[in-house]
Parts: structure tokens; C-alpha cells; sequence
């Protein structure tokens, strides 16, 4: 075997041009899913691999309450520098499950804290206005799920820029894109090399809802126009 043990940790090298010819001539629906797809199984196999590379080479090692049995002599003769790789491996499997903790505290408290801040509006409507100048716009999923939108950007647009951004941010809640992009974000924390396929997974997203947006209001200008002129104002 030799390196190739190796090779799920650096399989997910392969997977960007993968994603480029996905975002060129696939459907944005379908190249989310696509994408979202590939990206957790490479990150299962990545994860999986560092599991039985850390059996392999510490499984033998004094004070380690593995069986033994676990390390075969002629399987660690297959991996190269099994102690080293297996000591490796549980540093790197450590920093793996802290990311995802992590990303993990992060995506519930902050749908907690959002939901606790539209709680205290007066009124329980799919669209909270918040009062901020602070120009911002973002699906939030729940049972059910709301838009929210600030003051800064409902003012910021026009009355059919805003029914555009609405039908976007309507799709994003209607595909569930959030589990897309929470799924490729833990991919991302099993196997760095996955990171630049979570970008990819918000563009073909966003490009969806975009889509969406666009039937919706029958205007593919003007719903590109307001999706631009909330991204920059945003941005701004």
C-alpha cells in the first residue's frame, strides 16, 4: 500500500474542477445537491481514514487500551511510519471533532439568539423588519422560517426590488439551503482541502435562488438588479 493509504486525505484535490464543470453545466439546483453530496463523502472517507490510521499506529503502543489485535504487524507494515501517522492522526482527529463542536455552537446559537430577537416584535409575520441602518437580508430557517430584513435595506430598495429579494430569500428557505451549506461548512472542518468546495456550494445556492426569484417575478432583469444592488449595499 505505501502512500496510498494516504490517499483519501488528499483525494478532495480532485473535487474542485469537479465543482467548476458542475457550476458551468448543471442546473444550480442540481449542482448544490451534487456538490453538497461529494463534499460529506470525501469528508467521511478523510475522517475515516485518520480512524484507522490513528488503530493502526497506536493500537500497539504502551498504556493504548486498543486490542493489539487491532494493529496487525503486517498491516502496520503498510503504512508508512505507523507510529508517527497513528500519533498524527489523533491530533488531526481531535482538531477535526473541535471544528465541528464549534461550528456546530455557532449555527445553533446564533438561529437561537435570531429567533429570540423576533420573538419580542409585535407581530409574528414571515417578514421582520428589524429597526437597524445597518443594510442586511437573510432566510431564517425554523418551524417555520422567516426573512429578515433591516430598515437600512428596506429602504435601500424599491418596491419590486424588494418583492425580488423576497422570492430569493423565499428559496433559500423553501431548498433548505442552510443544511447544504451547514453540511459542506462540516466537511470543511473534517478536511481543509474541502474548504473551497463550501464556496462553491453557496454559489450554486445562491444561484438557485436567484433562479427562483426570477420566475417568481417574470423579470430575470430586474430580479438580477435587485439581488446586485442588495449585495452591494450590503457590502457597503
Amino acid at each position: 500500500m505505501g502512500v496510498f493509504v494516504f490517499l483519501p486525505l488528499i483525494l478532495p484535490l480532485t473535487a474542485l474542477p469537479v465543482a467548476r464543470l458542475a457550476e458551468q453545466h448543471l442546473h444550480p439546483r442540481h449542482a448544490a445537491r451534487l456538490l453538497t453530496a461529494v463534499t460529506v463523502i470525501l469528508a467521511a472517507c478523510s475522517t475515516l481514514c485518520l480512524g484507522l490510521l490513528m488503530v493502526v499506529g497506536t493500537a500497539q503502543l504502551p498504556g493504548n487500551p486498543l486490542p493489539d489485535s487491532w494493529s496487525d504487524p503486517e498491516v502496520r507494515a503498510a503504512v508508512p511510519y505507523d507510529e508517527v501517522a497513528g500519533r498524527a492522526a489523533i491530533a488531526a482527529l481531535t482538531v477535526v471533532a473541535a471544528g465541528w463542536a464549534l461550528t456546530l455552537y455557532r449555527h445553533i446559537r446564533f438561529r437561537a439568539c435570531a429567533h429570540r430577537t423576533l420573538a419580542l416584535l409585535p407581530t409574528a409575520a414571515e417578514v421582520a423588519v428589524l429597526p437597524d441602518d445597518t443594510p442586511y437580508a437573510y432566510a431564517l430557517p425554523g418551524s417555520p422560517g422567516r426573512i429578515v430584513l433591516s430598515t437600512g435595506m428596506f429602504s435601500s430598495l424599491g418596491a419590486r426590488e424588494r418583492g425580488a429579494l423576497l422570492a430569493h430569500e423565499r428559496s433559500h428557505l423553501r431548498g433548505r439551503h442552510h443544511r447544504l451549506l451547514l453540511a459542506a461548512q462540516l466537511a470543511g472542518c473534517a478536511n481543509p482541502l474541502l474548504r473551497p468546495l463550501r464556496a462553491a456550494v453557496a454559489y450554486s445556492t445562491e444561484r438557485w435562488a436567484d433562479e427562483e426569484a426570477a420566475q417568481a417575478t417574470g423579470d430575470r432583469r430586474m430580479t438580477a438588479h435587485a439581488v446586485g444592488r442588495a449585495a452591494l449595499v450590503s457590502r457597503r
